[in-house]
Formats: C-alpha cells, sequence, structure tokens
C-alpha cells in the first residue's frame, strides 16, 4: 500500500476560480470548425476516468465517431427524433422549440459518445442491488467531470439528447450490453455566455433559489 499523502490546499482564489468555472459551463450548440488537438482530449477522459463510481465500478465507455457515415447517422438519427419532439407541442411553445438551435452535430470538431456498461464485473456489483441505477448515474458523473475540465480548456460541450439511444448504439456497432447515456458535441465555440441558451432564448427561467432550498425532516 503506498504512503498517505496529504491533499492540496484549494485557497480563496481558486474556489472562486471554480465557481466561474461551474458558471460558465454551458450547453454549447455552436462551434468553430477549428480542430481539437487529440492529445488534449485524451487528457479529458483520463481525467473524466478519475469521477466517483458505485462500487468502484468505473463503467463509463468512450467512442469517438469519427467517420462520415456514421456522423451522418447520427445526424439523421436527431433529424428523425426532432420532428418527434416537435410534434409534441402546440401553439407558441412549438413555434418557439421550431426556432431553438438544439444540437452542434454538424460543425462541433469532436463527437463523443459515452456509455454504460451494463455487464461490466468491476466493483462486484457493490452498492447496485438496491439502486442498480447508480451505474448509469456513475457515468454522469463522469461526463460532468469532463464537461468542467473541458470548459477549464476553453472548450465547449453540448449534450445532444433529442436521441433514439438504442438506434444510436446500433448505428456505431457498440456491444450490446452498452447503453448510451451521452452524446456530446466537443469544439472551440463561437461564442461566450454565462447563462444558458434556453434562457436567453424565453424557454424556461432559473428557479428562484428560494424555491429549492433542500427540506428539513
Amino acid at each position: 500500500m503506498s504512503p498517505a499523502k496529504h491533499p492540496p490546499h484549494f485557497d480563496a482564489s481558486f474556489k472562486a476560480l471554480f465557481a466561474d468555472l461551474v458558471r460558465w459551463r454551458r450547453d454549447v450548440r455552436r462551434f468553430r470548425t477549428d480542430p481539437v488537438p487529440p492529445d488534449l482530449i485524451e487528457r479529458l477522459l483520463t481525467l473524466a476516468a478519475h469521477a466517483p463510481s458505485v462500487g468502484f465500478c468505473q463503467p463509463w465507455r468512450f467512442v469517438l465517431v469519427e467517420t462520415a457515415e456514421r456522423r451522418a447517422a447520427i445526424a439523421d438519427n436527431f433529424r428523425q427524433s426532432n420532428q418527434a419532439a416537435l410534434a409534441g407541442y402546440d401553439g407558441e411553445r412549438r413555434a418557439l422549440y421550431a426556432r431553438l438551435k438544439l444540437e452542434g452535430l454538424t460543425l462541433a470538431p469532436v463527437h463523443l459518445a459515452v456509455c454504460a456498461d451494463e455487464g461490466t464485473a468491476t466493483g462486484h456489483r457493490l452498492g447496485r442491488a438496491t439502486m442498480p441505477e447508480t451505474l448509469r448515474y456513475s457515468v454522469v458523473a463522469a461526463v460532468q467531470t469532463f464537461w468542467l475540465a473541458a470548459r477549464a480548456e476553453g472548450l465547449g460541450v453540448g449534450w445532444v439528447s433529442i436521441l433514439d439511444p438504442a438506434a444510436v448504439c446500433r448505428e456505431l456497432d457498440l456491444p450490446s450490453d452498452w447503453t448510451l447515456v451521452a452524446y456530446l458535441c466537443i469544439g472551440w465555440p463561437q461564442e461566450e455566455h454565462d447563462d444558458p441558451e434556453l434562457e436567453r432564448h424565453g424557454w424556461e427561467t432559473r428557479l428562484d433559489q428560494t424555491a429549492i432550498q433542500p427540506l428539513r425532516r
């Protein structure tokens, strides 16, 4: 067993910068087409793999989607899913939905599918007997870790959720026990904002913090 190490000291300046990082982590949909260095993506994925996971199962599986054919299949998947979603709205909400930019698939230089390996033996299923969904929650923690690390490098990330996940897995020819958790578009943002695009365009407003105070029991 290696000797214990002293934890780093995070001073007030770091804490302020971290708060800024969280606030400036936006869901980006407008990207420049400049390439992203592959070694930068590798470093970010290494950091993402330090996210917490239930039973230390480390279930995240990363898939870089690089071929034109597979990207085209994902874009078609989005178009079909988006049309189905649009049909679920009416009136002013439908008109607003139609105006929103909901993905950056065309311009983003990097496409990353993040999956949960449902069949992993790592972790010996510790902590999942009563809450098996924690395996996928662990993957979400890796996504958030990746996202913050990318933002610190000046990269933008967009999570495309308007997709048929089972179809994505087929289109990418993934193992049968992998479940899609996130499809991410990654690149250098065209513009910078510290407020969510959906708030900026009137889709929703941020909840008053008094409305989400913890209950006390």
